[in-house]
């Protein structure tokens, strides 16, 4: 339930409000407009319709939030969502912001040398895993706490906010100290302990979409975030499993329009995972900024080939300069910025 106040309703009002709805069981959350305050109400659905909202002093209308997505959805937030990562980096305005690097961390010189090169090309923040989720046991797991630190530090020298995957609600605490963007990844997108944790927490995440998730899925996953009281969202399409197998997975390009229009939330594109193959990323990249996009996340190796993971998915330093520069294009002409 969705109640809009007035232009007027005072602060005093808008607590009563508030009091009233947790008296009687109900989750309140304040969302302040430009031009209005509305509170979504989150509770049994028997309370909600017998509570006579429209008499609190304050209130101008009650709408009912008719998808299941209720906090995330349009109905409870007409205008886009902006989530702040630091005092130069934002997803969800004119700016699409880059994120770049390798797979997996591997060492500090290595997770250096790229945060310079893909600084110098326009990148905004620097991805790389910490904790990897292999479908091998016997496959790099990654550097645990040694390689958050490497990430801390070379995006401290380098001005870049740092994004990196956590898998296991005990790591939250740990992983937090030294990443700015937690990535919640599709292997995860509804493991439920984690993401009521990650809910409780006042720090960006991006949730990726599962690999064979719908997208009512995929907003209910993000619900169970922003119902816990974190709004800083951001939702990433990294392609899907299809009948397809000529490509790793397959870029939903219409999610991204949809997605945009049944929610407030920014939407990021992840290429490199969604087909899997380096000469493809550039145009998925291109595709996703030309559908809407608000974010990209791509992986950047100076060595694919003996890269501990996903090395065939990866740019070099050059190819993803280039990148840029097409991407910078593409931006332009749809009133956008990289």
């Amino acid at each position: 339930m969705i109640i809009v106040l007035k232009a007027d309703a005072t602060e005093q009002q808008i607590s009563h409000i508030i009091e009233k709805a947790e008296k009687l069981g109900l989750k309140a959350h304040i969302s302040r407009g430009t031009e209005r305050t509305i509170v979504g109400l989150i509770g049994p659905e028997d309370v909600l319709r017998v509570t006579p909202l429209e008499v609190f002093p304050g209130v101008e209308r009650v709408i009912p939030v008719l998808a299941p997505y209720r906090l995330v959805s349009r109905e409870f937030k007409k205008e886009n969502s902006i989530v702040k990562i630091n005092d130069r980096v934002e997803f969800g305005g004119r700016r699409i912001p880059v994120m770049a690097g390798p797979c997996s961390i591997e060492s500090a010189k290595g997770i250096r040398s790229i945060a310079q090169k893909v600084k110098k090309s326009g990148a905004t923040i620097l991805r790389g895993g910490a904790f990897k989720p292999r479908t091998s046991p016997y496959d790099f797991q990654g550097l645990g706490e040694e390689g958050l630190k490497y990430l801390a530090e070379a995006g401290r020298e380098f001005g870049l906010a740092t994004i990196t995957e956590v898998m296991d609600p005990r790591d939250l605490e740990l992983i937090s100290k030294y990443a700015d963007i937690l990535q919640i990844g599709a292997r995860n997108m509804q493991n439920f302990s984690l993401l009521k944790d990650i809910g409780k927490l006042n720090k960006p995440v991006m949730l990726k979409r599962g690999i064979s998730a719908t997208v009512k899925e995929w907003l209910m996953s993000a619900e169970y975030i922003l119902s816990n009281g974190n709004f800083n969202v951001l939702l990433c399409e990294r392609g899907i499993r299809t009948f397809e197998t000529a490509t790793r997975n397959t870029l939903d390009i219409n999610a991204i329009p949809l997605v945009k229009r049944l929610s407030h939330l920014p939407v990021v594109v992840d290429p490199s995972h969604a087909t899997g193959t380096w000469e493809l990323v550039g145009s998925g990249a291109k595709a996703g900024v030309a559908a809407g996009c608000d974010g990209l996340i791509i992986e950047v190796h100076e060595n694919p080939e003996e890269a501990f993971s996903d090395g065939q998915q990866s740019l070099i330093p050059e190819k993803f300069d280039a990148l840029m520069n097409d991407l910078r294009k593409i931006a332009s002409a749809v009133s956008r910025e990289i």
